[in-house]
C-alpha cells in the first residue's frame, strides 16, 4: 500500500465543537454539545440509535448547519479547503449504482483533487487489500451490501485524508470483514491519521479508540480517554468464568445481596458489586453455594457496561424531567 503523508502540524485539535445545537420540527437532536478531537487520535462517538451521532457528524462536515454554537476544523473555521482534508464514510450508501468500481473510485478521487495518474495505482492497491480486485470492472449494483460498504470505505480514504470520519463503518460486514476493517483503521492510526467514528457497537470502540464520547438523546453524558472514563466510573467489578454454564450457578450470582448487576457472555460474566461490597466475600459465598469457577478476577468495568449504565441513567433522568415539566 502506498505510504501516507505525515499529518500537518496545525495549531489546535482536528475538530472542535462548542455549544452546538440542532433541532428538527421543534425536537432537539443535538443539545449544546462541546467536543474536542485531538490530532492523531482515534475517537469514538458512541450512542444508541437516534442519539444525535449522525446529525453531529453532518454539522461537522457542513452538510447541515447548526442552529447555535461553533465548529472549527484543524484550528480554523470550516472551509472547503479544510473539508478537502477529510475522508467521510456516511451511514447511508452514496455510490452510483450503474458505474463500474474502478470508475466510481476514480470519480471520487477526482472530486478531492487527485488526478487519474495518481489515483490509478492506489485504486488497484485498495481493491486488492479489501478483496475486490476481481470485481474491479463490475457495476456497483452487482455487489453485495457488505462489498458496497467496503467500496465506500475505499472512496473515503483513497485521497489519503488527514482526518477520517466513519459513520457506522462496520454496518453490513460479516465478522471476518469487520476484522479486516478494524486492522485498516488501526493501520491508519499508526500512520498518524485522526479518526472519528460513530457506532453503537461498543466492543469495536473499546478495542480501537483512545478516546470516547457517549451521547444520549442529543446530550453528552461521558467524554474522555478510555482509561480515565473507566477509572472515573467507580465501583467494584469482577470478571468470572464458570466451569460450565448452569442456570443455578447464574442464579446464585444474580441473587447475591452483594451484586448490583450482571452482564453474561456465555460461561463468563461481568459482575458489578454494590457499594461497599467485598469481592472476597462474594467469592466465599459462591464457593459455599457450590458454584465452580475457572476465573474470579477484579477488573475495570467494560466500556459496554459504562455505556449501558450511563445511557440508561440519562434516559431515566430525561423522562423524569419531562414528567415534572408537565405537572
Amino acid at each position: 500500500m502506498t505510504s501516507l503523508l505525515s499529518p500537518r502540524a496545525d495549531a489546535g485539535p482536528a475538530i472542535e465543537l462548542e455549544g452546538v445545537r440542532k433541532s428538527f420540527d421543534g425536537v432537539d437532536a443535538v443539545r449544546g454539545i462541546d467536543l474536542s478531537v485531538p490530532l492523531g487520535t482515534t475517537y469514538g462517538l458512541l450512542g444508541p440509535n437516534g442519539a444525535g451521532k449522525t446529525t453531529t457528524i453532518r454539522m461537522i462536515l457542513r452538510i447541515l448547519e447548526p442552529d447555535a454554537g461553533g465548529i472549527r476544523l484543524f484550528g480554523g473555521p470550516v472551509s472547503q479547503r479544510a473539508l478537502d482534508r477529510i475522508g467521510y464514510l456516511p451511514e447511508e450508501r452514496g455510490l452510483y449504482r450503474k458505474m463500474r468500481l474502478r470508475r466510481v473510485l476514480a470519480f471520487f478521487a477526482e472530486l478531492k483533487g487527485m488526478p487519474a495518474w495518481q489515483s490509478r495505482p492506489r485504486i488497484g492497491e485498495w481493491l486488492e487489500r479489501l478483496g475486490l480486485a476481481d470485481r474491479a470492472d463490475a457495476r456497483v449494483q452487482e455487489l453485495s451490501k457488505g462489498n458496497q460498504q467496503k467500496l465506500q470505505f475505499i472512496s473515503a480514504v483513497l485521497h489519503e485524508p488527514e482526518l477520517v470520519i466513519l459513520d457506522e463503518p462496520f454496518a453490513g460486514l460479516d465478522p471476518i470483514n469487520q476484522q479486516v476493517l478494524k486492522e485498516i483503521i488501526l493501520d491508519l492510526k499508526r500512520r498518524g491519521r485522526t479518526i472519528l467514528f460513530s457506532t453503537h457497537m461498543i466492543e469495536h470502540a473499546e478495542r480501537i479508540c483512545e478516546h470516547v464520547c457517549i451521547i444520549a438523546q442529543g446530550s453528552k453524558v461521558v467524554d474522555g480517554a478510555i482509561g480515565q472514563v473507566k477509572r472515573a466510573h467507580g465501583g467494584e467489578y469482577v470478571a468470572l468464568a464458570l466451569e460450565q454454564w448452569a442456570p443455578a450457578a447464574i442464579a446464585a450470582v444474580r441473587s447475591s445481596p452483594l451484586v448490583a448487576h450482571v452482564r453474561e457472555q456465555g460461561n463468563e460474566a461481568e459482575v458489578g458489586l454494590r457499594a461497599g461490597a467485598d469481592p472476597q466475600e462474594l467469592l466465599r459465598a459462591l464457593v459455599t453455594a457450590g458454584v465452580r469457577l475457572r476465573r474470579f478476577e477484579r477488573v475495570e468495568p467494560s466500556l459496554e457496561q459504562i455505556f449501558l449504565e450511563r445511557v440508561g441513567a440519562h434516559t431515566v433522568a430525561e423522562a423524569e424531567a419531562r414528567e415534572v415539566s408537565r405537572v
